[in-house]
């Protein structure tokens, strides 16, 4: 599974269902987007030195999917999509998304806008 920002923060923060979600997985995946937003918010914590010291171990235990050319079309073709049918979703999720269809991997993510791409299976705790 591919885990958005708001599944990877609850499984460091040890919510009980997300962990099992994430410990059950047979494979765990983490686009390089949502590790962009994690930088971005330990940046601004506090707790920094915590945070980050748990997001290297995480990363550390699984892929980090980057952005290719191939992720490229499937985002333009999701994006197209969502705009035909008047449901557009934030740019990062386009490309959380896009990973997700490119891989056939669904996304564990509380953002119910993932349903509404096609080919996208959302997991949710």
């Amino acid at each position: 599974m591919i885990l958005d920002t708001n599944a990877l923060s609850a499984y460091l923060d040890n919510m009980p269902e997300a962990v099992r979600m994430v410990s059950e997985a047979r494979q765990v995946a983490v686009p390089v987007i949502v590790a962009g937003e994690f930088v971005f918010g330990i940046a601004q914590s506090r707790h920094r030195e915590v945070y980050e010291r748990s997001l290297e171990r995480m990363l550390d235990r699984c892929a980090v999917l980057d952005v290719g050319i191939e992720t490229a079309r499937h985002y333009a073709a999701i994006r197209l999509e969502l705009k035909s049918t008047g449901k557009p979703i934030p740019a990062n999720d386009l490309w959380i998304a896009a990973l997700a269809r490119q891989h056939a991997i669904p996304v564990m993510s509380r953002d119910t806008h993932f349903d509404f791409v096609g080919g996208v299976r959302r997991l949710t705790w």
